[in-house]
């Protein structure tokens, strides 16, 4: 066992949530104990986890293993994994959280069940009705976009939309490091008379917001990055995140069949297989470090359930960024700022 220093963050990670569970989670979590100094607790069933362990050297590490007796699959329905399965390794890691025994927690298994699990756990903020699910889309200035909300909430009311612009622009600026991210509202269009009366309603609450606010932008806006952060009710979002990922897999199979099947010289094949090599390095998910929840009591981050050893790496540092940052203070401060002069 290896305790952690005072300054250490805690992250506990879900270590037999994924695809590829625990080998991935170990691998990952070895990755961010040794580049980003952070204190790891790997939760679930003890013997799988010390056996992956074994094949890595890891000693010396701030890494220490918390047992769990049950696994949430990715086939169990969040409501009865959560009432059904309270010694998961998602429920333990979750309690280490909300005990004060970790910071934040990072899992690549069932996405409904994790965010059960965490809202129900864990809480929300005072100040914020709903959590909300962000992703960072990769955009065509080299950077990335955050929409939110991707699929924590089906039906959302244009408050809690403004809950979500306020989370989103302060989650962008801890990891980006950008002071005055551009917010904008996903709509069929940029004028402000387009739209249903939740965009109308939500467009009217951030304009009279303190946020950067530029308006509304249209699906296609998504990937030029124009724009930093960009809201939407989960319905919508978890719709354009799927489709987004479907894309990225399509043009990937269509660039691989072209350069495999047209190419006669080895020159033209030599400088085909590096754009696609690029192409797919900025499109890769696993550097983006996973979605976290934004709006619960503790970081929360949860990873594509094909999350590779590098994704669960990235989860874990995104984790320990919003530790460092103070993320879930801010959020709270702000949002009950903006309450407090609304009533005013």
């Amino acid at each position: 066992m290896v305790t952690a220093g005072a300054e250490m963050t805690t992250i506990a990670i879900d270590a037999m949530g994924g695809d590829h569970a625990p080998r991935a989670e170990v691998e990952g979590a070895i990755l961010a104990a040794r580049e980003f100094g952070l204190h790891i607790l790997l939760v679930g069933m003890e013997a799988a986890i010390k056996q992956e362990l074994s094949r890595h050297g890891h000693r010396g590490l701030p890494i220490e293993i918390v047992g769990a007796t049950e696994v949430i699959t990715m086939s169990d329905s969040p409501s009865q994994a959560f009432r059904r399965k309270k010694e998961s390794s998602m429920h333990v890691a979750a309690r280490l959280v909300r005990d004060g025994k970790a910071e934040a927690m990072v899992s690549a298994g069932n996405t409904g069940a994790a965010m059960t699990v965490a809202r129900f756990v864990l809480g929300t903020l005072p100040s914020v009705d709903r959590p909300a699910l962000a992703a960072a889309f990769p955009n065509m200035k080299d950077r990335v976009s955050v929409i939110l909300d991707v699929g924590a909430n089906v039906d959302s009311k244009p408050e809690q939309i403004r809950q979500f612009a306020v989370m989103g622009e302060i989650y962008f600026r801890a990891i980006w490091g950008v002071k005055r991210p551009r917010v904008a509202l996903l709509s069929i269009g940029e004028e402000e008379m387009k739209g249903n009366e939740l965009t109308r309603e939500a467009s009217n609450l951030l304009k009279q917001s303190s946020l950067n606010f530029v308006g509304n932008v249209e699906g296609r806006d998504v990937f030029r990055g124009n724009v930093d952060v960009i809201v939407c009710d989960g319905f919508i979002g978890n719709v354009a995140l799927k489709i987004s990922e479907g894309l990225v897999e399509h043009v990937q199979g269509m660039l691989k069949k072209a350069i495999k099947s047209s190419l006669k010289s080895q020159i033209g094949y030599a400088l085909s297989k590096q754009a696609f090599d690029d192409f797919r390095k900025r499109t890769d998910s696993s550097e983006t470090g996973g979605a976290p929840l934004l709006g619960v009591r503790g970081i929360t981050i949860i990873a594509h359930g094909r999350s590779n050893p590098n994704a669960i790496k990235n989860a874990i540092r995104v984790a320990g960024e919003l530790c460092r940052a103070r993320v879930n203070e801010k959020i709270d401060q702000e949002l009950s700022a903006a309450a407090v002069a609304a009533q005013g």
